[in-house]
């Protein structure tokens, strides 16, 4: 029956927007962070494309979990990923996107997903962009490769899920295409998995980055056609890190938790989230070319999408430290100030020109030290090990590095990769068969360019110190927990206590502790509790161990000094 009563008609209406504009809601609050960082920046930060090429899109929604239901359920809730409102198409995380390629859309993973946090304070959500994810990656890979491994062997649910991808009563031939495609995918992604993820999870939060970069390139890219694998470059990736937060860190003059990695220009961040794209797995398979610079095409079958790591790279800029949004004793802040200065400041948590590597002189460069302070070594350790840099052997770039060995510092390898790929991706064109030999004869460098990327990832006898770490600049530290590079203290006033006497083990999620500032006791999104050890361990990724600064403080002066780093 036709509404006619023109005041009914617009209680009607109005009900209706309320209804919508309430399921547009989203169950979250964001935090200032700046005036730049508006809704669509956000909302470009979530979906950007960068590269990687995770599953084809149509594999991953067929998918089931063992009690068969989606494995895509929940927008992956279930690993800490947080919903994504304006998806496309619906449904995704944030920090997942697709891409349309050649084969058809596939399902990506960007920067986004592990570096957008999320955490409750009586009941409420905030979202804090740029921050450290509470998420739970291992768990995640883990899960898709049994996910796969299931359809594989076993008929009935491999018939299931050819039917969901191809239509009802697919034709065998298809049927026969499908089950190649899914094993040619199977076999790297369960290769690494198999003898990547370490016995002992890393856990949420934490992620071992490094390993999984030098593992995925070395060990599934580099190898000789068909497959490209390298088994033997596979190493347990067991040395994780806290995600790291994103605000100020194009400003940093030294990036990566070793603090190997040049910084401060565009070029110089280019490398640095190329070599992300990398461990996150594009599509990535270089082949021995004369007729290319270095004599190794890098760009032929390479999905990194530089123009979307450039995007991001501005969007990143727009990120300012989150606010804390409640309140703060200004007085009692006034004298943690100058604690900070006496205690964190000098020479290591300073805001102090850094050194300025862009054309712009005028640049907001910071020093970034990177300095020794007796934490967990673990990340150094992996560090020493060697690979078989396959179709790379013998390759170089003029100007940045000698001759690729076998074997050869991983390092090394990452480094011819993605620098290389930045310079045919710039220049890409086919060059004399002994351009090379012209130069180094010539003792020129190759561009601009690579004299901008010499130190994109530096190694030997320019490196840091074993054992060092990079010092940042504290703004927003309060939204950063747990602590320390490998997130072995979850709280500022644990790691205020002298390291013999912080927590053991402890729980990481979402729930968060004002007073402490961290993680809260109780947390229910994750059962897993991170164990970790104390000075006598202090190679097992997981020490509690170091950073004694203020901990000789009184309780009233940390008290102070905590309700400091509140306002940073």
């Amino acid at each position: 029956m036709a509404v006619r009563h023109p005041c009914l008609l617009g209680i009607l209406l109005a009900a209706l927007c309320a209804a919508v504009a309430s399921a547009a809601e989203v169950p979250w609050t964001p935090l200032k962070q700046g005036v730049f960082w508006t809704a669509e920046a956000r909302e470009d930060f979530y979906s950007r494309d960068q590269g990687s090429r995770l599953i084809p899109l149509h594999w991953i929604t067929a998918l089931k979990q063992p009690d068969g239901s989606p494995f895509m359920a929940a927008s992956l809730a279930r690993y800490g990923y947080l919903p994504n409102e304006g998806s496309t198409p619906p449904g995704l995380p944030v920090g997942f996107t697709v891409a349309n390629t050649t084969g058809g859309e596939n399902l990506g993973i960007t920067c986004a997903a592990c570096h957008t946090r999320q955490i409750t304070v009586n009941g409420s959500s905030y979202r804090i962009d740029g921050g450290p994810g509470i998420v739970d990656f291992q768990s995640f890979l883990r899960d898709l490769d049994a996910a796969v491994g299931r359809v594989l062997s076993t008929e009935s649910l491999f018939m299931d899920f050819s039917v969901a991808v191809l239509g009802p009563a697919p034709p065998a031939t298809d049927k026969d295409a499908l089950r190649q495609n899914l094993q040619d995918w199977y076999l790297p992604f369960h290769t690494i998995m198999t003898r990547a993820l370490p016995p002992n999870p890393w856990g949420p939060g934490r992620l071992d980055a490094v390993s999984m970069i030098f593992d995925r390139l070395s060990g599934l890219d580099i190898g000789p056609s068909p497959d490209h694998l390298i088994p033997a470059n596979i190493y347990p990736a067991d040395a994780p890190v806290r995600y790291p937060f994103l605000w100020n860190a194009p400003r940093q003059d030294q990036t990566q938790w070793l603090g190997f990695a040049d910084n401060g220009n565009a070029i110089l961040a280019l490398g640095r989230n190329a070599g992300e794209v990398t461990g996150v797995f594009s599509a990535f398979h270089p082949k021995k070319d004369a007729g290319r610079l270095f004599g190794i095409n890098l760009t032929a079958e390479n999905s990194t999408n530089f123009e979307g790591l450039d995007a991001l790279e501005r969007l990143v800029k727009k990120i300012e430290p989150p606010r804390w949004p409640w309140p703060v004793n200004r007085a009692m802040a006034a004298q943690g100030s100058k604690l900070f200065v006496q205690n964190c400041a000098n020479n290591c948590h300073e805001v102090k020109q850094g050194k300025i590597r862009s054309i712009n002189l005028l640049e907001d460069i910071w020093a970034t030290p990177v300095v020794n302070v007796k934490t967990d070594t673990r990340e150094w350790t992996i560090l020493n090990r060697k690979v078989d840099p396959g179709v790379l052997q013998g390759a170089f770039i003029l100007g940045v590095q000698v001759p690729l060995q076998n074997p050869d510092s991983p390092l090394a390898v990452l480094n011819l990769a993605v620098v290389g790929s930045i310079i045919q991706h710039t220049l890409p064109v086919v060059v004399p068969s002994d351009l090379g030999a012209q130069m180094e004869a010539a003792g020129t460098a190759l561009s601009p360019q690579t004299q901008a990327l010499a130190g994109a990832f530096r190694y030997g006898a320019t490196a840091p110190r074993f054992g060092s770490y990079e010092a940042r600049v504290l703004r927003g530290i309060w939204a950063a927990a747990p602590y320390l590079h490998n997130g072995s203290v979850p709280t500022l006033t644990e790691l205020l206590k002298p390291a013999v006497d912080r927590i053991a083990a402890f729980k990481v999620g979402p729930a968060y502790d004002l007073d402490n500032v961290g993680l809260a006791v109780e947390q229910t999104a994750f059962a897993q509790v991170l164990q970790t050890t104390d000075c006598n361990d202090m190679d097992s990724g997981n020490s509690r161990c170091g950073h004694e600064f203020g901990t000789q403080l009184s309780p009233t002066q940390k008290k102070a000094l905590l309700e400091y780093l509140k306002t940073l």
